[in-house]
């Protein structure tokens, strides 16, 4: 069993400095940052293998690597809503925020609670988690049904009109992910998509012309329709 010690001495083993300018340029915080490459990290958290009471120590020591790797070895289903929510304050880079709750918060029971409770918040990283989580569960969770999405559609819409840049992706991401699941959620993520485009907010009107580019092409049609088993077909 790994001590924290021994997991920042293996993520230093592994740091480049001379990459964080590189993520900075990118929109990663270069504040607190080692250079790490996510494989490294991958295969850190491999090695350690699943300790919910290391990963919130872990967690603790502020660094954007060791706080990745906390979300990689943590137990979901011993996740309480006080950790999310104290974890969550923590988040201030996109790409700590999407790794988090792409490898621990989506896989928690308390998700969807989560969700609805983040969208109302102020914060940008606390706000994009909401979404990226939405996007997290269209693209991974096979469990849940296409009522399901159409449920968190209030919650795309009211936060579409936020501005702020790494928001504003993550709701499109959200929006893109859902519409990319099926033929039946493509047509109603189109529609939600054109309702956001009536929105009198330059972010809306980015969300969802970027979205309808995507999710209204031939190539995604064509996956869908090959994913239904109906053969080939036009969207004519």
């Amino acid at each position: 069993m790994a001590t924290v010690a021994e997991i920042l001495v293996m993520l230093r083993e592994k740091a480049n400095p001379e990459k964080i300018e590189g993520m900075a340029s990118y929109g990663m915080t270069a504040e607190s940052r080692l250079g790490v490459s996510v494989p490294d990290m991958r295969a850190i958290a491999k090695q350690v293998g699943k300790d919910h009471q290391v990963a919130l120590e872990l967690w603790d020591s502020g660094y954007a690597e060791a706080q990745i790797v906390a979300g990689m070895i943590a137990d979901p289903n011993q996740l309480t809503e006080e950790q999310m929510d104290s974890w969550v304050v923590d988040l201030n880079s996109w790409d700590t925020c999407d790794q988090v709750c792409m490898n621990l918060f989506e896989k928690s029971p308390l998700v969807l609670k989560k969700v609805r409770d983040w969208s109302q918040r102020e914060e940008e990283f606390v706000k994009r988690a909401a979404y990226a989580l939405i996007a997290c569960l269209a693209w991974h969770d096979k469990r849940m049904d296409d009522q399901d999405f159409i449920a968190l559609f209030p919650i795309i819409k009211a936060g579409s009109t936020d501005n702020r840049n790494y928001v504003k992706k993550a709701i499109n991401w959200a929006l893109r992910h859902i519409g990319k699941r099926n033929l039946n959620l493509n047509q109603a993520a189109i529609k939600l998509a054109q309702d956001i485009q009536g929105i009198d907010s330059r972010a809306a009107r980015w969300i969802s012309s970027d979205a309808l580019r995507e999710l209204q092409s031939e190539k995604v049609h064509q996956r869908l329709v090959k994913k239904a088993g109906l053969g080939t077909g036009s969207k004519s």
